[in-house]
């Protein structure tokens, strides 16, 4: 799998989420087996490059290449700019916002509300891949299969972006209006690849080894993006990369590994937004982690009461601790049928 000049390890990606794919988030799914990695969306707008919220999203310290910038706006200039401005800063690839479907974002006529206006999406695109050549950064462009049910031009988007220089298209198999409701349709998506010489993604559902295989099957498509599954469950790309190349199912983590990997990510957590910021914004990567867990309702509830990075992290340690004294060396799919027949 290759962008541009980029030869990618594998391709298994995740994907940009306001909020969560932040530096660390990223880097864990790196380690667990995702070949590529992009940011969440930064504004274009200048007035905004230099507040807290863009630099730590814009924050790639220590981040294995290729650093892959996402960025948002509805001004062809701005986005040129932005993107100059986020290469002159390491970016190596530059991702144009075409899906994201939150309202915020959309009434601004951003994200995928840029489906509904052709003209500009293609006068940005063409914009942003004329920044960026000079540079010799490729640009890639996330979008959805259009706007709702009635108007999906996924296609007539992705020629014309194409056409325009972008090197590669990634689709989520919804329209704008779906939001994350009902399910992803991935026809749109096979539809893309069939008419693209460039590399084609395939995002939406993508929740386990099996779908991964039955979605590439069904699209044809060149690579996968798998986004809300990852969220505390990143080991979600090495299960699916080992079920794609063997046909077999790798086994599930192990309550110390999970637990170690927990640990790690809180600290570079807590590293990139600060004590205060980083343990609010840390409680929803944990919910993720123990929701399926034994006592993992009661831990969380517990856990929103704590205020402090030591005592976050503390607890965290204690309630795998905790598993583990139970449940000895067992995967977490075997942790709850075997603390029943404890109790």
């Amino acid at each position: 799998m290759q962008i541009g000049p980029y030869l990618l390890p594998n391709n298994l990606f995740v994907a940009p989420m306001a909020g969560v794919t932040d530096r660390p988030f990223r880097q864990l799914c790196r380690q667990f087996g995702a070949g590529y990695a992009v940011s969440e969306m930064v504004t274009s707008r200048p007035d905004l490059w230099a507040s807290l919220k863009t630099s730590r999203r814009a924050n790639h310290d220590g981040e294995p290449g290729p650093i892959a910038v996402q960025i948002a706006g509805t001004d062809a200039q701005m986005m040129a700019d932005a993107a100059r401005y986020n290469i002159d800063r390491g970016a190596q690839i530059i991702d144009i916002n075409m899906g994201c479907p939150a309202k915020k974002v959309c009434n601004k006529w951003a994200g995928s509300a840029l489906m509904q206006n052709e003209p500009l999406a293609l006068e940005i695109v063409t914009a942003v891949v004329e920044a960026a050549l000079p540079h010799g950064v490729p640009v890639t462009l996330k979008m959805r299969t259009g706007w709702c049910d009635t108007e999906k031009n996924a296609l007539v988007l992705a020629r014309a972006a194409e056409s325009a220089g972008v090197q590669m298209v990634t689709v989520h198999g919804r329209t704008r209006e779906q939001g994350y409701k009902g399910w992803a349709e991935y026809d749109t998506v096979a539809a893309v690849k069939a008419a693209l010489k460039i590399p084609v993604v395939a995002n939406g559902d993508i929740d386990s080894p099996e779908k991964a295989r039955d979605v590439l099957k069904a699209t044809g498509a060149d690579a996968l993006m798998v986004g809300r599954a990852a969220q505390g469950s990143p080991w979600i790309f090495r299960e699916i990369g080992h079920f794609l190349a063997t046909g077999e199912h790798l086994a599930p983590p192990l309550v110390a590994e999970v637990r170690r990997a927990l640990l790690e990510h809180l600290q570079d957590h807590y590293a990139l937004y600060g004590e205060f910021t980083g343990v609010r914004s840390a409680r929803k990567h944990i919910g993720w982690y123990v929701r399926n867990l034994p006592g993992g309702d009661t831990f969380r509830e517990h856990m929103n009461t704590l205020d402090t990075a030591p005592q976050q992290w503390a607890a965290v340690a204690a309630f795998f601790d905790g598993l583990a004294s139970q449940m000895d060396r067992l995967p977490l799919t075997q942790a709850q049928p075997v603390l029943e027949t404890l109790q």
